[in-house]
């Protein structure tokens, strides 16, 4: 099933440079030090990075990540050298009125559901729902909705990569997306279950016509499509292992309750489409602009 996609900055190191080329090492004189061999002493004695370097922000479609505890996420696919994460996604930020009953939402779940962590944060939810504040303020990052799957993507690739979905992609009408329905999914090797906002009327149709034309350009390349009848959301919490029947009983119980009192309504929020981007490694490129722009 689907899953949630993130990018692990490019696929030999988290730096923000935007050459994605080889570095070339210098040539030393006979029985002295290169500049590359000192400066690889230097970064030797330094202590390691904090794991959250590690973790690039990205959302929705299927997490490139494994883990046996909670907070620590491994690479789905190996490191090879000349490789670089690609992700294509549409970019979702929560309205401030939706995010609070999000919230409200969240935390019952969380109160029935233990072990659960807000996607990319890496913070238990238990923690989080004790501040709303702190709660909503996580929920204010950007959200992604996939087009494609993450993916590893050669280094001579990129560029014509990015032209295509240019090409294929560039004239894009206004529309709006309705997230109208909480969903529970699971990744392909059920190591996480995560719970979601799905897509299920409006910008339905137009974004799973993106979703095609991405899957041409990834057929081009080689590269393996999307998930055959995509889903489209955006994923707010994570957990270990598969959790569906857990999870799904929490939210459905829920729901239940916010029926019972009539405050359920059709759509849990709307977001105007504001464009395509396409990250690989570090690097942000945009595909096409908001309509409006």
């Amino acid at each position: 099933m689907e899953a949630l996609v993130a990018s692990y900055g490019d696929a030999s190191s988290d730096s923000d440079t935007d050459d994605l080329t080889p570095a070339t090492p210098d040539i030393s004189k006979s029985g002295e030090k290169s500049i590359a061999e000192k400066h690889e002493e230097e970064l030797i004695a330094l202590p390691p990075p904090p794991l959250a370097l590690l973790d690039s922000i990205v959302s929705t479609g299927s997490l490139n990540f494994y883990s046996t505890e909670p907070g620590v996420r491994v690479r789905n696919f190996p490191h090879v050298d000349g490789n670089y994460a690609l992700h294509v996604y549409i970019p979702v930020s929560i309205p401030v009125l939706p995010k609070k009953e999000i919230v409200c939402f969240l935390k019952k779940v969380a109160s029935v559901v233990p072990n659960l962590y807000l996607v990319e944060a890496d913070v238990p939810l238990s923690i989080l729902c004790k501040d709303d504040q702190k709660l909503e303020h996580a929920l204010g990052r950007e959200f992604h909705i996939s087009l494609g799957r993450s993916v590893p993507l050669r280094v001579h690739q990129i560029n014509s990569m990015v032209s295509m979905l240019r090409q294929k992609l560039q004239f894009q009408k206004r529309y709006l997306i309705d997230f109208n329905k909480w969903e529970v999914f699971v990744n392909d090797d059920c190591t996480r279950s995560f719970l979601s906002l799905e897509i299920t009327t409006s910008g339905l149709s137009e974004i799973t016509k993106q979703i095609d034309a991405v899957n041409e350009v990834y057929r081009l390349h080689n590269l393996p499509e999307f998930y055959k009848d995509p889903r489209p959301h955006i994923s707010l919490v994570w957990a270990l292992g598969d959790i569906r029947t857990s999870l799904k009983g929490a939210v459905d119980c829920e729901l239940r309750k916010l029926r019972a009192g009539g405050c359920v309504q059709n759509r849990i929020f709307t977001s105007k489409f504001c464009g395509i981007e396409c990250k690989i490694g570090n690097k942000i490129h945009k595909i096409c602009k908001h309509p409006d722009e």
